[in-house]
């Protein structure tokens, strides 16, 4: 396994970013695996992986390139920059294409762990790499973007009320599990990966959410590190959980699908996100429920998390059963 060791300040220190050229990279991925983890991934890869894998027939290189830098187990660093606080995709993908074309090719010989192949010893693998994830972004990302935006910071919310809970272990824990967490003693594992620990203490460290169900780790000199990890559960699926037909008509379709997706305590950012209604109608549902006492909600640091009330969960079960 992989480690980091970092001190208590720079634990302290770190932030979640949402960052739009992560989403992009990890869209990128999910179209070269073609494989969806859930309905709402399965439907995304329907509309836009037949065109994606028409590109890469009609470029042979840039296909070869992708295929390259996603290794199984190590990912081509240049691919990859470490995420900046309110970076623009433009801003993101502009470091990609300045990227080397020597160093872009001593990354690929790591992910591929072996020589590079002939057709890629070239000096245009960033420009390339760049207008690919350019291709991604405009054609399957941005058109979604607002609504992904609004997924990502609601997890950003989930995230930030886990350490106001339980601390930074236990929000660590949860982003990768079973792949990232805190170990104590200064160690934080960040993958399964036998690589050398790296002692980070003193740099900027950076959680990164992303939609698709995949992450990685990146780092820049020795200043700024990050961890990428996917969206949890019903936040990356979005508001797909089904609404028993008699409790919408008890309660009204959007009300009851509110209380229907409070499996989990959720904030109202969250709700707003995974519904897609707007603020004030979260609000005045969650109001009706709660003057209902079907749900409760508590201070979770600086959050406000809704969950469904003892009575709120015999209504919902009775209703499926």
């Amino acid at each position: 396994m992989s480690l980091w060791y970092l001190n208590a300040d720079t634990l302290a220190g770190s932030r979640f970013v949402v960052s739009p050229l992560a989403e992009t990279f990890a869209s990128l991925k999910l179209l070269h695996a073609g494989a969806a983890s859930h309905p709402g991934e399965r439907a995304w890869l329907d509309a836009h992986l037949p065109a994606y894998r028409r590109l890469l027939a009609d470029d042979p290189v840039t296909a070869l390139l992708v295929h390259s830098g996603l290794g199984r187990e190590w990912i081509a660093d240049f691919l990859t920059p470490t995420p900046r606080r309110q970076e623009s995709f433009e801003e993101g993908v502009a470091r990609v294409r300045a990227a080397s074309p020597a160093a872009a090719r001593a990354h690929l010989t790591i992910s591929l762990r072996g020589p590079l192949p002939a057709r890629l010893d070239r000096d245009d693998l960033p420009e390339r790499a760049a207008e690919l994830l350019t291709h991604v972004w405009t054609r399957t990302v941005r058109p979604y973007w607002d609504r992904r935006r609004r997924i990502l910071e609601a997890d950003v919310v989930a995230r930030t009320a886990q350490f106001g809970r339980g601390g930074w272990a236990a929000a660590v824990d949860t982003l990768r599990p079973g792949r990232t967490r805190w170990l104590g003693g200064n160690r934080l594992q960040v993958n399964l990966h036998e690589y050398p620990p790296r002692e980070i203490s003193g740099a900027e460290l950076l959680f990164v959410p992303v939609t698709p169900q995949t992450g990685w780790v990146s780092w820049e000199g020795t200043d700024r590190y990050a961890v990428v990890y996917p969206c949890a559960g019903v936040l990356a699926q979005g508001a797909r959980t089904e609404v028993p037909e008699s409790l919408g008509t008890l309660l009204g379709p959007a009300r009851a699908g509110v209380l229907v997706l409070l499996d989990s305590p959720m904030s109202t950012t969250q709700l707003v996100a995974v519904t897609g209604q707007g603020l004030g109608t979260v609000g005045r549902h969650l109001k009706v429920l709660l003057d209902a006492r079907l749900v409760d909600r508590r201070r979770a640091g600086r959050s406000v998390l809704y969950s469904r009330t003892a009575a709120g969960e015999v209504l919902v079960t009775a209703q499926r059963g």
